[in-house]
């Protein structure tokens, strides 16, 4: 029971986290599920879908200028190539980029879930399912 007490408790941490940065740089995902997820999950800042008809390198040269970007494909084996190839390009083009909340959800979720189109809705299962730490659901 603790144990996911603690899960939820990083994974709200990890998100809030999230949330704050994404104030201030650009959350990049592969697609329009994943922007919802994000969406539901409270991210209000910009969030810029890969899969909008560009390549790596354009949509890495379309970044160029700002400060940081924050790198959040899925944990899957396309979503770690994406961010292998896009950590190149990025460099190439001398943006910032950020891979930690991604490493860090991940570890965190990867036995669960593969993707973040399903963040949201695992947010919200162990929300429902954990108990609080007065006792009561």
């Amino acid at each position: 029971m603790e144990r996911w007490t603690d899960r939820l408790d990083h994974l709200e941490f990890l998100l809030d986290r999230l949330r704050e940065e994404n104030r201030e740089y650009a959350v990049l995902v592969e697609g329009r599920k994943d922007e919802y997820s994000l969406r539901c999950l409270g991210l209000t800042g910009e969030i810029i879908r890969f899969n909008r008809g560009k390549g790596i390198v354009a949509t890495s040269e379309g970044l160029v200028g700002r400060e940081r970007v924050i790198l959040l494909f899925d944990w899957d084996r396309k979503g770690t190539e994406l961010t292998r190839a896009f950590v190149e390009a990025l460099k190439n083009d001398g943006i910032d980029y950020d891979t930690r909340i991604r490493s860090e959800l991940a570890i965190l979720v990867k036995k669960d879930i593969k993707d973040v189109e399903s963040l949201a809705r695992m947010l919200r299962r162990l929300r429902e399912t954990t108990p609080s730490a007065d006792g009561l659901v």
